[in-house]
């Protein structure tokens, strides 16, 4: 005889709470790693198909193949196990039940333009996982698309995740609004973390780990991971964004600009181009300009390519020529006329920091919004990385960006650390040209004073690029 499947036979208490009690349409969990939250979600996606006719239950995270890794591998459990009748499709990721004609799609929205293909559905249940690492374009995914696509059948949407770095964010937002049913569980609740292959339990495991790693329970990263608890820890991102320095509201209008193009491209992952800019006469650099978008083919790409590069006029492009890249930085060059140089990736952790230094000394700008600024708050370092070889981290892969990469490929051409004002022609040895002149050391040695560090690091900065660059005319 066949087994029957039922939520409550299949999950625990805690899962329980957030899908079934009492609590509004609208819910938020914010849970530790191996909390059970994606076999909850299963359990309730597979439990909603099955026992409503003829609904559509939407399961979406960053990417596809995201989803596909995270979910889709429970999901198959269930329905082998049980013996469930439905029709599934691998490639795309659907599951279509036999009796009530409901159907289940795992998907992911990458970016804005990918959220444009929910608009108009008509759902029963949304959930939307690892929330924590989307952009901001989440909110309007949510209020623009999801809410809507729920209301004909006043349907469920929740929102779960584990805590990030940073104590900001929508999935934040979410998770403090009184406006939301909020529910927080960890790997202690989940009674099959407490029957270990290894004869272990969770606390001896969990020990075993921080001996191995070097840290104790204190380490901000372990928190958020193990105890589900919001932890601001800067030091963990990549990219050291301050928006009360990095963020730019109007261009300077005085002196010339030079304009450079980064370009990094992906399939699964998102095509990314940047423009940088720089002014004879101010040693600032600014993201003028940005574009993203996944699952585009070469024409697109070009397309793209050619329409910022018409607007800008850069004098450099350079593009990611790793994997593939170099056939197609070659076929865009032979076929549409467009010469894009190599990016260099060599020394690339030197370089984020030579970035960082910029960033911390407000000479790299953006503006308010910018698809840099979000996803410098998502970038974290593989913390395990920095501890086992501290001259050597690794980004982790909890979140790739296209975006910040390109920028980095653009920024590594920048020479506006070069640029510095002209004095006014004024007569050597007259009153103005010794007033001019004054003034600007006076305004240098203010600098110095108030704020000596940021000084000291500028001027080494500037020293560090000039030796960069002859090394690499030399190399």
């Amino acid at each position: 005889e066949r087994p029957v499947f039922t939520f409550d036979d299949y999950t625990f208490k805690a899962q329980q709470i957030f899908f079934r009690s009492a609590g509004g349409r609208f819910r938020a969990a914010c849970c530790s790693r191996r909390a059970g939250k994606t076999v909850g979600i299963a359990a309730d996606m597979i439990d909603a198909a099955q026992t409503n006719n003829d609904v559509n239950v939407l399961y979406i995270t960053v990417t596809q193949q995201a989803a596909r890794a995270i979910i889709w591998g429970d999901l198959m459990k269930i329905i082998e196990d049980f013996q469930i009748p439905c029709k599934i499709d691998n490639s795309r990721l659907t599951i279509k039940f036999t009796k009530s004609k409901s159907t289940i799609y795992v998907a992911g929205a990458k970016d804005r333009g990918e959220i444009e293909k929910y608009r108009g559905w008509k759902l029963f249940k949304c959930y939307i996982d690892e929330a924590q690492s989307f952009r901001t374009y989440i909110k309007e995914l949510i209020n623009d698309i999801i809410i809507p696509a729920l209301r004909d059948l006043k349907g469920h949407l929740y929102l779960t995740g584990t805590p990030g770095p940073v104590l900001a964010g929508v999935f934040y937002e979410f998770t403090h609004s009184p406006n939301w049913f909020t529910h927080h569980w960890t790997a202690f609740d989940n009674p099959h973390m407490h029957d270990l292959p290894n004869g272990k339990d969770l606390e001896e495991t969990l020990t075993e780990e921080r001996i191995m790693r070097g840290i104790d329970v204190t380490d901000p990263s372990y928190v958020r991971e193990t105890y589900g608890k919001w932890v601001e820890d800067k030091d963990s991102l990549v990219f050291k964004f301050n928006r009360g320095k990095n963020i730019y509201y109007e261009l300077p209008k005085e002196g010339r600009w030079t304009y450079l193009m980064g370009v990094d491209i992906g399939y699964n992952d998102s095509d990314a181009i940047c423009v940088l800019g720089y002014n004879s006469h101010h040693k600032r650099v600014y993201i003028v300009d940005e574009f993203v978008k996944n699952k585009q083919n070469i024409t697109e790409l070009v397309k793209q390519v050619r329409r910022m590069k018409d607007i800008w006029e850069p004098v450099k492009i350079v593009m990611d020529a790793g994997a593939l890249g170099k056939k197609i930085q070659e076929e865009i060059r032979q076929r549409h006329g467009i010469h894009m140089e190599t990016a260099e990736k060599s020394r690339k952790v030197e370089f984020i920091e030579l970035l960082n230094d910029d960033l911390r000394t407000g000479k790299l700008l953006a503006p308010v919004g910018s698809l840099f600024e979000q996803d410098s708050m998502l970038v974290t370092w593989d913390r395990d990385s920095i501890l086992r070889n501290p001259d050597k981290p690794k980004v982790a892969d909890t979140y790739h960006s296209d975006i910040n990469d390109a920028v980095l490929y653009a920024w590594r051409e920048a020479r506006h650390y070069l640029s510095e004002k002209p004095l006014q022609k004024q007569t050597i040895g007259t009153d103005p040209y010794m007033d001019e002149l004054e003034s600007k050391e006076a305004s240098a040695m203010e600098r110095m004073q108030s704020d000596p560090e940021d000084f000291e690091l500028e001027q080494q900065i500037q020293e560090d690029m000039e030796i960069l660059d002859l090394w690499g005319e030399n190399w």
